[in-house]
């Protein structure tokens, strides 16, 4: 049997298609010896190595108001704190611990001051994660072990480094696909999609290194703070699989 990674890229609340992905993941059979993932991609990576279901997590996505979690930072850092969002964590997976999942974890993170990607796979999970959700202009740095760390997606929406040498198979759930077809009105929105069109061009030799990519292009109409929407975002990422799925038709 070859040894599969499955890698998961941030995404805010578009990360909500992972779950849906991996529930078709899960229905053909493929489950992840190993897993990779930066921001939203590490929170389910966490829940997935300690061994819950793609149901039972987006259970716990329904049942969480993240909102209720965070709090105004008043500072230069970020307009919001993200550190009792770690309450979550402990929450469904008590020990907090990288050593207690089943599964092997690698969670990225990006040093703000050295200015490059850090890997983490042991010690404290909680932190860690909230370190790698950390997008910046919105959520204070996390500082963690002397550094300042922010949305790992920064520098590889995609990390598949990190772990490829430990796969013979890599299955890559990217939920920031571009829409060339849309029009562009408000400031806003074009300052959006040029940080998204940027950290697409740095993920591309992860994109290209995967030998499954699951990347629904539906999901380049919804934003980052779209958890409102997170029945169709599940719905999309599970639809989108089961039909490449049926259309690749992988057998080891």
């Amino acid at each position: 049997m070859k040894k599969i990674a499955l890698v998961l890229s941030g995404g805010g609340a578009r990360g909500i298609s992972h779950i849906g992905a991996i529930k078709a993941l899960e229905e053909y059979g493929l489950k992840p010896d190993i897993i990779s993932g930066t921001s939203a991609g590490s929170f389910i990576g966490a829940l997935i190595a300690y061994g819950y279901t793609a149901d039972e997590i987006f259970e716990i996505i329904l049942k969480t108001r993240f909102s209720s979690y965070l709090r105004f930072g008043f500072s230069f850092g970020g307009l919001l704190k993200i550190d009792r969002v770690e309450e979550i964590i402990k929450k469904y997976i008590p020990e907090n611990t990288f050593e207690a999942l089943k599964i092997p974890l690698a969670v990225t993170a990006t040093d703000l001051h050295a200015g490059q990607e850090v890997t983490f796979r042991s010690g404290n999970l909680g932190k860690v994660i909230l370190a790698s959700c950390c997008l910046p202009g919105v959520f204070k740095p996390f500082n963690l072990e002397g550094r300042d760390l922010i949305d790992g997606a920064i520098f590889n929406n995609l990390p598949v480094a990190p772990i490829e040498k430990e796969a013979d198979y890599i299955i890559g759930i990217h939920c920031n696909p571009l829409l060339f077809d849309k029009p562009f009105s408000h400031m806003h929105q074009i300052a959006v999609r040029s940080i998204r069109m940027a950290m697409r061009h740095k993920a591309k030799a992860s994109l290209d290194r995967c030998d499954l990519l699951i990347e629904a292009p539906e999901l380049g109409t919804f934003n980052t703070f779209d958890f409102t929407k997170a029945q169709k975002l599940f719905d999309i990422g599970y639809k989108y699989t089961k039909e490449l799925l049926a259309e690749k038709e992988i057998i080891f």
